[in-house]
């Protein structure tokens, strides 16, 4: 059987004590579909038809940000590298950061007409560049949607003007939101840009809350008839992230008002701690028939928890390790769970590893474990 060492959150225990207030139900809002969760967590605090696939429109442009910055970090191209606009990106409809054609562009300006300013024709420039047509791209589209585990996600082109067959979720959408962040954070504060000029012209970034509230830094607007207004935005406040994302609303007002309520409703009613570090030493658990009998045990991953404020100091957890552990041992091998509860409820469950590596001890050893083993 496994052997049980309960762990207390003894930190929490510390924090000041509040009347606990019930957490409200989560806004409903007049939009197709939206999701708000907790970027370090995961953990989804309100939703509505997260998985109905829609037509995305710019939102396609973080997919298309997100390939362009793969193949920068993969050393396949540099932010100074200069793209020949075609005809086809400078035709391009909708909404655009004036490119004209022949002329060449670096990639970082044609990367700041994509996030601030929305420019079909710089996607289309750099969809050409990177795959060396736009279909091309679509696929390496599809490649990094099918990898980071997008399964509602289907594209066609690097722009999201309409297509039939170009579709997306509100929850695949946090999922990009989320890798972006992560991924290229580098990268990423040029969505908090408000503006941009290029070729003589200035345009303002079509986020209507990075004017408003202090703590957004981003992401990315849409709008085609088909998709009505949308926004995907993140923001930042006291160490919590939240990620939202709003589909199909009446209008560009009503897209920023709807992500507003979700990020207000996330702050007031939620909090995020990271409860255990990975990497940290959380037991030492008994071995048998190594070089050591004992074995540091934790994380692989730091793990962050999301819940209402007033019941992080109910948390408790506990260790359920291996009851029989026989070297070798790897480093990084699954010896245990850690399962964290809320008056008895599972709140969620990780794998205990094994921090450092234990190899087979010595002949006397193990023939001296085997008898201990045989009369336990």
């Amino acid at each position: 059987m496994p052997r049980i060492i309960p762990l207390l959150f003894a930190f929490f225990l510390a924090l000041p004590s509040h009347a606990a207030l019930p957490v409200p139900a989560a806004p409903e809002l007049a939009a197709t579909a939206w999701l708000l969760i907790d970027y370090n967590s995961g953990t989804v605090l309100a939703e509505h038809n997260p998985d109905e696939q829609l037509p995305p429109a710019s939102l396609t442009k973080m997919m298309t940000a997100y390939v362009v910055f793969k193949e920068i970090s993969e050393g396949k191209l540099k932010l100074s590298d200069m793209v020949t606009i075609s005809e086809k990106a400078w035709r391009t409809g909708g909404s655009k950061m004036f490119i004209e054609v022949g002329k060449q562009v670096s990639v970082e300006d044609l990367l700041m007409g994509l996030i601030i300013q929305s420019g079909n024709d710089a996607a289309v420039a750099l969809a050409e560049f990177v795959a060396g047509d736009e279909t091309t791209f679509a696929h390496l589209m599809n490649r990094h949607a099918d990898r980071l585990g997008l399964t509602g996600t289907h594209f066609t082109n690097s722009t999201g003007l309409p297509d039939e067959a170009h579709r997306t979720t509100a929850r695949d959408l946090a999922v990009i939101a989320t890798h972006l962040i992560r991924d290229f954070p580098e990268h990423y504060g040029w969505h908090a840009i408000k503006e941009y000029e290029f070729n003589g012209i200035r345009q303002h970034n079509r986020n209507k809350l990075l004017w408003r509230d202090s703590s957004v830094d981003g992401i990315k607007t849409g709008h085609t008839e088909a998709a009505g207004f949308c926004l995907v935005t993140s923001a930042l406040r006291d160490d919590m992230r939240l990620v939202s994302v709003v589909l199909g609303t009446a209008s560009d007002k009503a897209r920023a008002d709807a992500n507003q309520t979700l990020l207000n409703f996330g702050f007031r009613f939620y909090n995020t701690r990271r409860v255990f570090n990975g990497g940290d030493r959380l037991e030492d658990a008994t071995v048998w028939k190594g070089e050591t009998d004992k074995l540091p045990v934790g994380l692989a991953e730091d793990l962050w928890i999301t819940m209402s404020r007033q019941r992080f100091k109910d948390l408790k957890s506990e260790m359920l390790l291996d009851a029989r552990l026989i070297a070798p041992i790897a480093q990084g091998q699954q010896i245990g769970t850690l399962k964290v509860t809320l008056d008895g409820d599972v709140v969620t469950e990780r794998p205990l590893i094994a921090l450092t590596p234990v190899a087979e001890g010595g002949i006397f050893t193990r023939i001296g474990d085997s008898v201990k083993l045989w009369f336990e």
